[in-house]
């Protein structure tokens, strides 16, 4: 028998989290600890979830969010179609399924594109990291936290 399979699953999330609006379908790696997920929005947008371990600790991964389209000049654009809040659900429950199959992970970080028109400078974190700050204390378990640090958000377990 294995030394693990007595190993109680760290939650990321809440296991009794429901989201309050849709989740859409997510595509899952063909291998189930891949690292590459995807969805499309109701708009028809297609998404990319990818996470990637840090490269001076493994056990963190960087959580790289992108709107996989030809219809925008930039690699992150601010789509602007009244989907925000299913799109973080739907990442959430991504980071969820991602930490079920990776569940020796430490610390996920990301951060949210500047608006256009967004000052840099104004509060040192775009208002999508903001918007992504303000929602993890919804979500996360009780052994997870989330702090910020300049524009990056950093969901950290707590020893």
């Amino acid at each position: 028998m294995s030394p693990y399979s007595d190993r109680k699953e760290d939650f990321i999330i809440k296991p009794d989290y429901l989201s309050p609006v849709k989740v859409y379908s997510i595509v899952r790696p063909a291998i189930e600890t891949g690292y590459v997920y995807n969805f499309t929005s109701d708009s028809g947008l297609f998404y990319e979830v990818r996470f990637a371990p840090k490269v001076d600790n493994i056990l963190g991964m960087v959580v790289n969010f992108t709107v996989d389209s030809d219809e925008f000049d930039s690699d992150y654009p601010v789509t602007n179609r009244g989907e925000v809040y299913n799109i973080i659900a739907t990442v959430i429950e991504i980071i969820r399924i991602f930490h079920h199959f990776h569940n020796f992970t430490t610390s996920y970080e990301f951060s949210g594109e500047f608006k256009e028109n967004e000052s840099k400078t104004e509060h040192n974190a775009s208002i999508r990291s903001r918007l992504y700050l303000r929602y993890a204390p919804i979500v996360l378990s009780s052994n997870w936290k989330a702090q910020i640090t300049g524009n990056k958000v950093l969901l950290k377990k707590v020893k």
